[in-house]
């Protein structure tokens, strides 16, 4: 051993010093000093939880990678692609055109008369979750509260009404269930309880009148937006056919979609789940940045789909959802189990995203009637 080129064989006094020397350089190196002993501490890992670590963070790494890249590819898309997103609002809808090197543009809104049907629509509704809890219960009076506060709101929307924009026999409609809306109120303020047989008759007398004014703010709704996606067509012109669409949707609203649905129509069917995308989301409502976000993460990993698998829609589906299956049926038959699965549907299908077996029974409010 040589250090600054001298030999220890020839200096064991030397050697002696600097070992010692050293010993006490470990030593102090190891002292830990009083403001850190409440956090400091010897750890413990094996090879085997490191080697465990480092390769989970390969997945994590990938994450941050593809969020980088994903700006890029956002860019990309924007750059070469018409895009439009439909999301839903309380409103009736929003709808953003993207086209290549031009501002986004928002369509007008739909005309407020879809808005002040659905209020009033939803004012009988509501009166059942005030006292849904409290059905024939005397002895909770507690909902006596919120009930005198809605029953103003019902009285100012009523002696308001006439002025609205809206057409004169819609009004009458609306009239009648503020009317029936004060009616159930008032009854069950003076009795003092909420009786199911009163609560019942009341559902049934409101439900025709409810009906009509879902129909016209349907009706109000699609008008609309047809329009608007027809002049959005005609301005486009053959850029049409490389447009990328994408409407969000939950759970609730994800048969008849209202917004795909007239998307649809004006894409086609080819169109379906290739350039026009229904994307579920956790809550009625999302950010464009959000949408958009998730249509360049569909349509980027369809490229990557293909240069591994040589299929490019094979990513549009969970990758493990086919070995999954195998492997449920294998399971279920080791547990004496009849396996219970959808039908296997081949990458690219043009299905409608939505639930499409028919069936008996009711599938819409003029059924139920």
């Amino acid at each position: 051993m040589r250090i600054m080129n001298v030999d220890m064989k020839c200096y064991p006094g030397l050697a002696v010093a600097i070992l010692l020397c050293g010993s006490s350089a470990v030593s102090n190196a190891q002292t830990v000093p009083p403001y850190m002993a409440p956090i400091a501490g010897k750890t413990a890992a094996t090879p085997s939880d490191i080697a465990t670590k480092d390769v989970l963070a390969l997945n994590t790494g990938m994450f941050e990678l593809y969020g980088e890249a994903a700006k890029i590819f956002q860019n990309n898309i924007l750059s070469r692609h018409p895009v439009i997103l439909g999301l839903f609002s309380g409103a009736g809808g929003k709808l953003i055109l993207y086209r290549p090197g031009m501002a986004p543009m928002e369509a007008p809104q739909v005309p407020v008369v879809y808005q002040l049907l659905k209020s009033v629509g939803h004012s009988a509704m509501a009166l059942a979750a005030v006292v849904g809890p409290f059905v024939d219960n005397p002895e909770d009076r507690s909902w006596r509260g919120s009930m005198l506060a809605y029953r103003s709101r019902m009285q100012s929307a009523l002696d308001g009404l006439d002025a609205t924009p809206m057409d004169p026999s819609w009004r009458d409609n609306n009239r009648t269930i503020l009317q029936n809306n004060l009616a159930f109120m008032d009854e069950c303020l003076a009795k003092g309880v909420i009786p199911l047989t009163t609560l019942e008759a009341f559902g049934k007398k409101q439900a025709p009148f409810l009906a009509k004014n879902v129909t016209w703010a349907a009706q109000t709704q699609v008008g609309h937006w047809m329009t608007v996606l027809a002049d959005w067509k005609t301005q486009l012109g053959a850029d049409w056919d490389k447009t990328y669409a994408a409407s969000n949707t939950i759970y609730v609203t994800r048969q008849n979609n209202v917004l795909f649905s007239v998307l649809a129509q004006f894409f086609g069917p080819d169109a379906i789940n290739s350039r026009l995308l229904l994307v579920e989301t956790v809550s009625f409502t999302t950010t464009p940045t959000d949408m958009l976000e998730l249509l360049t993460r569909i349509v980027a990993d369809r490229s990557v789909g293909s240069l591994f698998f040589g299929n490019y829609h094979l990513m549009d589906y969970e990758l493990m959802g086919g070995d999954a299956r195998a492997a449920i049926v294998a399971e279920a038959g080791k547990r004496g189990m009849t396996p219970f699965l959808p039908p296997v549907v081949p990458f690219g299908s043009k299905q409608w995203p939505t639930l499409v077996t028919p069936g008996p029974g009711p599938a819409s409010i003029a059924d139920l009637r």
